[in-house]
């Protein structure tokens, strides 16, 4: 049920850095933000300074400031990647604030992690979610992953992200060779690296490939796959063109033929419903909450880590004669899925809503 608005609704939200960063995460943090504003919320944002998640004396001082200046009271919903490390602020204002903790994906489900800074974040990430009055996820399958982190069922609610409403994709025309999109920062739980292996094994199919997203989040990951693009021969096939502006991203989505995302995680998945909003058959993997945001009649899912399966999967789409046929098929399905995606200003009502459910007004 949609609840009445009063002018008394407000919530402070504080997020690791700037909001306009363009990662699936801020994103979501930030159209949110917009959304609320657009429903009558004064929303006041908090860009805490300092290294996140493996938080740094600076984060953990602006983290512990910036609880303190808020008033008695107040709403606080703070972003995980900057909550996760950092139990000791947030339970020191448990009290005092109604803090709600925002998870994307728990920090220890992180791809690349050894097995001291994984059990660290764990232990961090449990105790900082036992000091928030609720948690708000963006998506079922991470509302169920929170259980083992000590978060009872009835303490979380799920937010899908939404969706913007796009045409169609057109594809790069029909005289060009199939044209295979990946949006992703590069690094290592994206698994770009696993593309390019798979991409090596189907050098004599058509196909060229893009690659977008910022080449700046983990920089020694992102050299080795260009590094490891170059020494696979596939230089002048895959490019990199690294973060992209919404217009230019908006047309690579337009011209692509296929959607490819080889990530051995997802809390969501936010590109593959941007694919699917536009008609993207989508070539993915089984891992994390990916089955249950991309439908199985619009896509083709393998075991995370296995270049070679999708080094198949997308052959199979690549093939003369019948993958064209296929592709089609996948389309068709993605489309009618994405009548039935959330657009933002949806995401917006039931993330108030669910705020309201774990902090009702009044309930101080």
């Amino acid at each position: 049920m949609t609840l009445p608005l009063t002018p008394t609704r407000a919530v402070h939200v504080v997020v690791p850095g700037a909001l306009e960063q363009r990662t699936g995460g801020y994103i979501y943090d930030a159209r949110i933000v917009r959304g609320l504003c657009e429903l009558g919320w004064q929303v006041d944002v908090h860009n805490l300074v300092g290294t996140f998640p493996d938080a740094d004396v600076e984060a953990r001082t602006s983290m512990t400031s910036t609880l303190a200046g808020i008033p008695a009271g107040a709403r606080v919903v703070i972003d995980g990647l900057a909550m996760g490390g950092l139990p000791g602020p947030v339970r020191a204002e448990r009290a005092r604030l109604r803090i709600l903790a925002l998870v994307h994906h728990p920090l220890a489900d992180e791809t690349g992690l050894d097995e001291p800074r994984r059990a660290r974040f764990i232990t961090l990430e449990r105790d900082a979610l036992a000091g928030c009055i609720g948690v708000l996820v963006t998506s079922e399958f991470t509302a169920r992953r929170l259980g083992a982190f000590g978060v009872e069922p009835l303490r979380v609610r799920a937010v899908r992200p939404g969706t913007d409403r796009a045409r169609p994709a057109f594809g790069p025309g029909s005289a060009a060779p199939p044209a295979l999109l990946c949006v992703a920062s590069l690094t290592p739980r994206k698994g770009q690296h696993l593309l390019v292996h798979a991409l090596s094994r189907l050098r004599d199919l058509p196909w060229t490939c893009v690659c977008a997203g910022s080449l700046d989040r983990v920089p020694g990951y992102a050299t080795m796959v260009r590094e490891l693009t170059r020494e696979t021969g596939l230089a002048g096939r895959v490019r990199f063109p690294g973060e992209c502006e919404p217009d230019h991203l908006n047309d690579l989505y337009h011209h692509a033929s296929l959607f490819v995302l080889p990530s051995h995680y997802e809390g969501y998945g936010m590109a593959l419903a941007d694919a699917l909003a536009r008609g993207l058959p989508v070539v993915s993997t089984t891992g994390g909450a990916i089955p249950h945001t991309v439908p199985g009649d619009a896509s083709v899912l393998v075991p995370p880590g296995d270049d070679a399966a999708l080094a198949e999967a997308l052959g199979r789409l690549l093939a003369d004669g019948t993958g064209a046929g296929r592709r089609a098929e996948l389309a068709r399905a993605a489309r009618r899925h994405a009548q039935r995606l959330p657009d933002w200003t949806q995401a917006a009502q039931a993330f108030a809503d669910a705020m309201l459910e774990l902090t009702p007004d009044g309930d101080v």
